[in-house]
């Protein structure tokens, strides 16, 4: 008989080979979690091979799930659950199990060789190794065969229903029904009726195992949260941005263009946003020969009148800086969403960083400033990117979006806006001036549509003249010409930076990006505990920073940055208010941990 156990947060991670079907588990985890109430976020784990060897370290892949009955901003740190497919599954991923924690393995793969490729030196289910742990080692392989061996199956086939058993078992566990998942399977293998009725049978036989073994001494359940009222969707940052390309292109009423070269992890915008195409007349989507050419489309549709942009990840960015600097001086509104990943070079591109902040302020050559965003959360891809077309539109400058692997790829329950809610997107194009003129309040220059009437539109990189418009090379117009750009960029109107917590006192933290979530629950978490000295700033604008930033700093004693780099944005931050920025860094391709957050502001405050 087991004992049903309320929970507020339960982390699970699904780990084994990247045939096991680990990232198609968790979802289906992710979307039942949602659809029953709970707020959900996850952290999908996968190898940079493309099929790395069966059963080896590299080829693990896993899926970090989270979900609540409050409201939560990670994908969680300790797991109360892991399920390991494989040796090499168990091997990777014990070492962020909580004490005490359930270990749901497949026995069967637990042999001389599978161990070997994991490199166990003895069997860890008799070695000692896992006896701080709860460990449940099921044939769920054997288990498996067994339950859909009527069906006509391959041994191949039918073993690749083994992630379904595993499922059933985690929803018996966690009080999940199995509904909305049979009714996925329908859909999915709707014209493969044996391969249907396999991983249904798989599903249930698994749930029904759980529940008849008496194995399991516990049970939980994990209450609906209360999340304000509206419709949601789950949704990553990738597609996010996606929707937003969709709303843009709407709102606009231009014709629109995203362009760009596969990389991982920012591809899946360009695969999201070509079915959005299929839909909406105005959408275009260009996959170019190189990054340089995807940039270089970019700012010929802006020229032609359209709102456009470009997804690329770090590699990309890198050869996208002389196009770029064409926009700079061509005052073009256009778009460059990088989705952050490890570096250089290659490095990890299926592991997240945020590394490519120094690049986006100088990574080019001459003086070309550019507006710098950065999303806060998956959901906020949709937010800053319309927000970012706001500003390009209005100050006629290209924007950069700087996203990173985690938020691409993790996954929240996003709150869908109304139509009303939307800002008009709909950009105003000059038919009286000549483009040299120039806005008093903003500084730019009117965006004429090639071809207008009696209006002379001069475009090149070569500099113009300030009051003419022509091409110029005094040198004394140039200064002048560089200062305007620089002056225009930096009287952008951003919001004040908001302190969580007092306004002024003994230690502030800045985050940026998606150190959001760990930060803020860190600092909530320490406030629970009774540590009241410690205050919260988020930027999600960091080029221009907000203007109440530097009077914000002054009101405290210590300043504390978390990033996944060496200190970029502490390195802007010293240089730009001379003050002592601590910086906390990690580079290792995975976000930061709420708990190794809290030791470290804890260690701070009290230096």
């Amino acid at each position: 008989m087991s004992i049903l156990t309320e929970q507020d947060t339960v982390t699970i991670r699904f780990a084994g080979d990247s045939g096991d079907g680990i990232q198609l588990a968790g979802g289906q985890l992710t979307t039942t979690s949602a659809i029953i109430g709970n707020d959900v976020h996850t952290f999908p784990d996968f190898p940079a091979e493309i099929r790395a060897p069966a059963g080896t370290l590299p080829g693990v892949s896993g899926f970090q799930i989270s979900f609540s009955s409050k409201e939560i901003y990670t994908a969680g740190d300790a797991l109360h659950a892991l399920v390991a497919m494989n040796p090499a599954a168990l091997k990777i991923n014990l070492k962020d199990l909580e004490k005490n924690g359930l270990i749901v393995l497949n026995q069967n793969s637990f042999n001389e060789k599978e161990l070997k490729k994991a490199h166990y030196q003895s069997d860890p289910l008799s070695s000692g190794e896992l006896q701080d742990y709860r460990v449940f080692a099921l044939p769920i392989s054997e288990l498996t065969l067994n339950a859909v061996k009527n069906l006509g199956l391959t041994h191949s086939q039918a073993m690749k229903c083994k992630n379904m058993f595993a499922l059933g078992i985690i929803y018996w566990l966690y009080s999940r029904p199995l509904d909305t998942t049979l009714g996925w399977l329908e859909k999915k293998f709707a014209h493969k009726k044996n391969i249907l009725e396999a991983n249904q049978a798989a599903l249930k036989a698994g749930y029904n195992y759980a529940l008849t073994v008496d194995l399991f001494t516990e049970r939980y359940i994990i209450r609906k949260a209360e999340l304000s009222p509206g419709v949601y969707q789950q949704l990553t940052g990738n597609e996010a941005f996606a929707k937003a390309c969709a709303v843009i292109a709407l709102k606009s009423e231009c014709p629109f263009l995203l362009s760009g070269y596969p990389i991982t992890p920012a591809s899946t915008v360009l695969q999201y946003v070509a079915k959005y195409a299929q839909l909406v007349p105005t959408m275009r989507v260009f996959q170019a020969e190189d990054e340089i050419a995807a940039m270089s489309a970019v700012v010929g549709a802006a020229f032609g009148g359209g709102i456009s942009m470009t997804v690329t990840s770090g590699p990309g960015f890198d050869l996208k800086s002389e196009a770029l600097g064409l926009a700079v001086m061509t005052e073009l509104p256009c778009i460059v969403i990088d989705v952050q990943r490890s570096g250089p070079s290659t490095g990890m591109p299926t592991k997240t960083e945020q590394s490519d902040l120094l690049m986006a302020m100088f990574g080019r050559h001459g003086e070309s400033p550019i507006p710098i965003l950065c999303p806060q959360s998956p959901g906020d891809c949709f937010h800053i990117l319309i927000e970012a077309v706001q500003i390009a539109t209005t100050y006629m400058t290209p924007v950069i979006v700087l996203s990173d692997g985690y938020l691409a790829t993790s996954a929240e329950p996003w709150k869908i806006p109304e139509s009303n809610q939307i800002p008009d997107l709909k950009p105003q194009f000059s038919k009286t001036e000549f483009t040299h003129i120039r806005n008093t309040e903003t500084l730019a220059k009117s965006w004429v549509k090639p071809g207008t009437k009696n209006l002379e539109y001069r475009l090149g990189g070569l500099e113009k003249d300030v009051n003419t418009g022509n091409i110029s090379y005094d040198p004394l117009n140039h200064h002048k010409m560089i200062e305007l750009r620089a002056s225009k960029i930096a009287n952008i109107k951003i919001p004040d930076v908001k302190v969580w917590g007092k306004s002024s006192g003994k230690l502030l933290v800045i985050s940026w990006g998606s150190t959001y979530g760990a930060v803020f629950t860190a600092l909530e978490n320490l406030k629970a505990q009774g540590v009241h000295d410690i205050s919260f700033a988020h930027l999600r604008n960091l080029n221009p920073l907000p203007k109440n930033l530097e009077s914000v700093m002054k009101s405290f004693d210590k300043i504390l940055v978390p990033e996944l780099n060496l200190g970029q944005l502490s390195t802007l931050l010293r240089a730009k208010y001379l003050m002592d920025v601590k910086s906390f860094s990690k580079v290792t391709g995975r976000p930061f941990l709420v708990q190794e957050l809290q030791h470290k502001i804890l260690e701070y405050l009290q230096s």
